[in-house]
């Protein structure tokens, strides 16, 4: 066997960087705000990793089969794929054995996600679909009220609003990265009530959020000081509907975005 062939990083690891953004904040705020590390948390994160980065291998043999892939990316794509599923396996298992049955059920919703992502891989149907990228974020963020659960002993009504409020922010950072990707194709910056046009969407979206969490925050579910962590994307959304990314390169779109996704979680960890 040709192991050289196998160690391929664009089927072993996600090529979309963004991504991980979707992962990595909402497990950053569970496992903070769970203040519980022992073996179980490390199996929980193993799990949640491996799941993640089985989608490349999966998605690559999925294009292979629809033929839109080499056939010999096959090989380094089931190899990786079984390597993700055996390390989410023995995860799973590890968290039956400490008790953590009922947070299996969690990874329900992840699997239909992705069986339907696949069929519009199968169906060349997945470029630019806003829709699933948002429902995919909402099951990302349940990883947050995994880890809460894990160290609760249960499922609560804390971590499914703590899911909500995660989920939420992926959206509305969804939506505006999206509004920035768009004008980057524009030719000349519009006038202003055209841009206002064409990006109340990404504006409403934090706009909505930000007045979601105050007014929890005034009603005593969460911290009077946990919407300053909705500011930040509020205001980066604000700035970028009326200063379009004419002619921006992405990666410094997603340098900008990451960095508001890292703002966010800290100031979500610091004021809940």
């Amino acid at each position: 066997m040709n192991w050289k062939r196998l160690f391929r990083k664009h089927i072993a690891l996600p090529q979309e960087h963004g991504a991980w953004a979707f992962l990595l904040s909402p497990l950053a705020v569970g496992l903070a705000l769970a203040h519980r590390w022992d073996a179980a948390t490390a199996w929980l994160v193993v799990g949640a990793l491996a799941a993640f980065l089985a989608r490349q291998p999966i998605t690559i043999a999925v294009k292979v089969y629809a033929r839109r892939r080499s056939r010999k990316d096959l090989p380094p794509a089931l190899f990786w794929g079984g390597v993700y599923g055996i390390i989410g396996l023995a995860a799973a298992g590890a968290l039956v054995h400490a008790g953590a049955l009922h947070l299996l059920w969690l990874a329900a919703p992840g699997l239909l996600v992705f069986l339907w992502y696949l069929r519009l891989i199968a169906r060349r149907a997945e470029r630019r679909r806003m829709d699933m990228e948002i429902i995919a974020s909402g099951t990302l963020a349940l990883s947050a009220p995994a880890a809460l659960w894990l160290a609760q002993g249960r499922a609560t009504w804390t971590g499914w609003l703590l899911w909500l409020l995660l989920w939420f922010q992926a959206a509305a950072s969804i939506v505006y990265a999206y509004l920035r990707l768009e004008q980057r194709q524009w030719q000349t910056v519009p006038p202003l009530r055209e841009r206002a046009r064409r990006g109340w969407r990404a504006l409403c979206y934090p706009t909505f959020n930000l007045i979601a969490v105050l007014a929890l925050g005034l009603s005593g579910a969460v911290s009077p000081w946990l919407w300053l962590a909705y500011a930040a994307q509020w205001a980066e959304a604000t700035w970028g509907v009326f200063h379009p990314a004419v002619k921006v390169k992405p990666a410094v779109i997603g340098i900008r975005q990451f960095l508001v996704t890292t703002l966010f979680t800290v100031v979500f960890i610091l004021t809940w």
